[in-house]
């Protein structure tokens, strides 16, 4: 009997040894892809190489994908569960300008391409090491430039995007940069545990809708310390298109900190929002030279619940708009009178907006809050806002309570409130 017990606790030893020890021998795999058959020379296609040491590694179970000096030229890639791609400093990972090298597909639920690096229904990738990926966009720009429509989600003018993450979870990219994507650059779209941190992402500031980070129906999602200098939003929380037949999951729990925004069109929500936003938090974030600073958008066609937004310790210099609350997408303000329309199921409802210690100097404009007249802007808080401007703020169809606000102008009034607004001001 005790022969019995001690053997079988043995047995039960060694199963919880080799249970634990598995995943630990997996995860330390390492797949150079040189040793596929990568030349990274810049010239030839390292795609097969690159992709073969993915699949490697996945089969395994997991582990690392090395990228180490030279460049290495590739079409699509696709990462795998528990993958680590490590780009090591002074590495390059280059798209390939070869349009056809870009299959079409259906994506978020639009006509697109496959991006260059991808992940789909995936979990636990990390893209690390220090390196670069570069989407070689100049191409994609220079066919696009002129097109109507053709940074619109569901335009036919459309472009592959750099990286993306679709319905994944447990995601870091860290300590990389990312640049010259043809389109958006790095995006999360329905997925969860998103951790962005000391990244750089850059692209011609006259580049067309190369927008740094979009979150896209993506909850738990952490974006720290980020450099974007880019050619349109430096982050957009998206989580819908135009006319969305829905039905769209919202964007949430979304923490933003210690950024530094250059060119670019600024820190956005919207204006693509059909499944609303909530619960997403910025602080200590620098804006210099950006078109727009805080900006929150969507109009009547694209809407849905926006609220617990917060926006705290912010600075600017030389924005040309400082703080925009707009449900008038693409323009800022309407032309002319607005007659209120029924509520649609894309009716914006912006709400519960906090803006704290915000300092903007040499501002073109200090901006905007203004709502539908069937849907007013509610419950916007400004604390110790202090901007330096050509002109003042307009605020209509809103309601708004501030502390210390301090709004200094070249021309004209700070701020004007229109008869249908509340404004409190202490």
């Amino acid at each position: 009997m005790n022969g019995f017990s001690i053997r079988s606790a043995t047995v039960a030893t060694l199963s919880l040894a080799v249970t634990f020890t598995l995943p630990a021998l997996a995860a330390e795999k390492v797949c150079d892809v040189r040793t596929y058959g990568a030349r990274a020379d810049g010239a030839t296609k390292d795609t097969k190489a690159i992709q073969a040491a993915i699949d490697d590694c996945a089969s395994a179970g997991g582990g690392t994908v090395k990228l180490s000096g030279g460049t290495f030229l590739s079409a699509p890639i696709v990462l795998k569960n528990n993958i680590t791609l490590n780009l090591a400093k002074g590495t390059t990972l280059l798209g390939s300008s070869d349009h056809a090298d870009y299959p079409r597909k259906r994506e978020f639920n639009a006509p697109g391409y496959q991006s260059l690096v991808s992940a789909t229904n995936a979990e636990h990738i990390t893209i690390t090491g220090g390196g670069t990926i570069d989407g070689a966009g100049k191409s994609w720009w220079d066919a696009v430039r002129g097109t109507k429509d053709a940074g619109l989600l569901g335009s036919e003018n459309t472009r592959p995007r750099l990286v993306v993450f679709d319905h994944s979870k447990h995601i870091l990219v860290e300590g990389v940069t990312i640049q010259n994507s043809p389109y958006w650059q790095l995006v999360p779209y329905y997925s969860d545990d998103v951790t962005i941190r000391n990244v750089r992402i850059l692209a011609d500031p006259h580049s067309p809708n190369t927008d740094a980070i979009d979150p896209f129906s993506s909850t738990n999602v952490v974006i720290d310390h980020v450099y974007a200098d880019v050619g349109d939003d430096n982050i957009a929380i998206k989580s819908g298109m135009v006319n969305s037949p829905g039905p769209d999951s919202p964007s949430s729990n979304i923490t933003i900190t210690d950024c530094e925004f250059l060119h670019g069109h600024g820190l956005s929500i919207g204006s693509e929002i059909a499944g609303g936003a909530q619960h997403i938090h910025a602080e200590r974030i620098h804006f210099k030279g950006t078109d727009q600073g805080v900006r929150i958008k969507s109009n009547r066609d694209r809407g849905n619940q926006v609220f617990d937004i917060s926006f705290k310790d912010i600075t600017m210099e030389d924005v040309k708009t400082s703080i925009l609350i707009s449900e008038y997408y693409p323009k800022a303000l309407p032309e002319g009178e607005v007659a209120a329309e029924p509520i649609q199921r894309l009716t914006p409802f912006f709400h519960d907006i906090t803006i704290e210690n915000l300092k903007s100097t040499n501002s073109a404009w200090a901006g905007v809050v203004i709502g539908l007249p069937e849907s007013p802007v509610e419950n916007v808080i400004l604390k110790n806002i202090s901007i330096q401007a050509k002109r003042g703020m307009s605020i209509a169809y809103a309601t708004v309570t501030g502390t210390n606000v301090n709004v200094t102008v070249a021309e004209g009034k700070g701020i004007t409130v229109a008869p249908n607004a509340k404004v409190t001001i202490k």
